[in-house]
């Protein structure tokens, strides 16, 4: 069974000021979504599913859904502020959406094979997505799990700070946690972060961190659910509390009840966090296609 890739693309973008995951970067008009699916076909994912708004349905299927007819299965589902478990309601003034783990449990009913969760503004590279083919296609117990990781230092942005979750890996190449560190930046002296108590602490850039790109049996439905119900009613009346995939993911380790294989990818991320990556984005694509790893237009 060919693995289905799961796109994340619901997202606001508020930092960026426009919506990351329709805006275009390649020569050819490309958005960053277009190289994923691009090396995603290419590595033998059959399915694509969107996690997307109403309001961005037209845009999506004008951007992606017609071009992507007889090269792989299309199907999309709306993270929506409502879609919540049976029982639970919106809370008054609520605004924020639920957050990554809530976007992954939306898709329960349009997956029933191994999956990969990607975020859709993050460039993650073919190798990634050829060793997190490798690892689908070897899944067959529940509980089973694998990450691809970046070295901290290959997904810094040169125009501002950035969240990572560090890892922390075992001798036998497992996940033991993950833990947000904020507000990441390097300067001449090295990389540094702020903890709570606005102290700047140093990181070797050499840590492994986790950038959402995850491998599940269908069993992580049922988990989510499980946290969801919990987190929504601990956080009943925080309206911008969100309920974040890489902490349902740590809860699912910590208690044994998952097992995540750690790879580390041989890539470079890049992404749109500041408006002014733009650029970078352009440039790191252009040397890809000068380099021979795409076309210089995806989807002649």
């Amino acid at each position: 069974m060919q693995p289905t890739l799961l796109i994340m693309a619901a997202g606001m973008g508020s930092r960026y000021g426009s919506l990351k995951q329709l805006d275009t970067f390649g020569p050819g008009g490309e958005t960053i979504i277009d190289y994923s699916l691009y090396d995603a076909i290419r590595e033998g994912f059959g399915k694509v599913v969107f996690v997307i708004r109403q309001a961005l349905l037209k845009d999506f299927e004008e951007t992606y859904f017609q071009k992507l007819s007889g090269k792989i299965q299309v199907s999309y589902v709306l993270q929506e502020l409502d879609r919540l478990p049976e029982g639970y309601m919106v809370p008054a003034d609520r605004v924020k959406p639920w957050g990554t783990a809530h976007a992954v449990w939306v898709s329960a009913s349009s997956i029933q094979e191994p999956f990969a969760v990607i975020n859709g503004d993050d460039f993650y590279g073919r190798q990634s997505f050829r060793l997190m083919a490798e690892e689908l296609r070897k899944m067959e117990v529940p509980g089973q799990y694998c990450m691809i990781a970046y070295p901290l230092n290959h997904t810094l942005s040169e125009h501002g700070f950035v969240s990572r979750g560090i890892c922390e890996i075992d001798a036998q190449g497992y996940l033991k946690s993950v833990t947000e560190r904020t507000q990441i930046a390097a300067n001449d002296k090295g990389i540094f972060y702020k903890d709570a108590e606005g102290q700047l602490l140093p990181l070797s850039g050499n840590e492994n961190v986790s950038m959402n790109l995850y491998g599940f049996t269908p069993d992580i439905f049922g988990h989510l659910e499980t946290q969801l119900k919990d987190f929504l009613r601990k956080n009943a009346n925080n309206l911008k509390a969100e309920f974040y995939l890489p902490e349902a993911v740590n809860f699912l380790v910590n208690t044994g009840t998952a097992k995540v294989k750690v790879c580390i990818s041989p890539e470079k991320w890049f992404g749109v966090t500041y408006p002014e990556d733009k650029q970078t984005v352009r440039s790191r694509l252009r040397e890809l296609i000068d380099t021979g790893v795409y076309p210089e237009k995806l989807w002649v």
